[in-house]
């Protein structure tokens, strides 16, 4: 995609159009998966299109900024705190789930990274246990625990799905969180 076809993207972040802006914020996404470089020159309009009043604009950004993430952490460290108010959005489980995903992607950057969102991560595993997004939230967080979070947060994830890896009635959510319990207690 030429220069210019994304700077338009980026600037149909912000049109007065509801439509418009899901439309840009669906091509940026798209556009980040296939190649993030793309958007890492654009990571403050990202941000500040997370204050844009449609759900699906706001998740389909935090996907570009995930993408984006997996390639590039230092790109996308301003982009965690914006996510974090999206983590807790009331109305609307796509955008909590991709905020938790970018969340998550940041926490992969190392063991400092790992750390510092932790307590996020925490505060929503409590949060959302069995909403809708719930699930897809503790796939991600099997690949948080696969990752390169220090030992005291391993330790305190394993904790934290300890009771549902145990006894939880519901399979995938005993399964999800056995995986994780194992993935955190696996020697590094």
């Amino acid at each position: 995609m030429a220069d210019n076809d994304i700077e338009k993207l980026i600037e149909d972040l912000s049109a007065p159009g509801r439509r418009a802006r899901q439309d840009a914020a669906h091509a940026v996404a798209a556009l980040a998966a296939e190649d993030p470089a793309a958007v890492a020159s654009h990571v403050e309009e990202l941000c500040d299109a997370l204050e844009r009043p449609e759900a699906q604009t706001r998740w389909e950004v935090l996907s570009a900024l995930t993408s984006l993430a997996a390639v590039d952490k230092e790109a996308c460290a301003a982009a965690v705190e914006s996510a974090e108010a999206s983590l807790f959005d009331e109305d609307s489980s796509m955008v909590r789930l991709a905020a938790f995903r970018l969340i998550v992607q940041a926490g992969l950057g190392g063991a400092e990274e790992a750390g510092r969102v932790w307590p996020v991560l925490d505060e929503a595993v409590q949060c959302f246990h069995g909403d809708p997004e719930y699930r897809d939230m503790l796939v991600a967080l099997v690949s948080f625990a696969q990752g390169p979070a220090p030992k005291d947060v391993r330790d305190a994830l394993a904790e934290r799905v300890s009771f549902d890896a145990e006894k939880s009635t519901l399979p995938y959510i005993k399964a999800y969180s056995q995986e994780i319990v194992e993935a955190a207690k696996a020697d590094r």
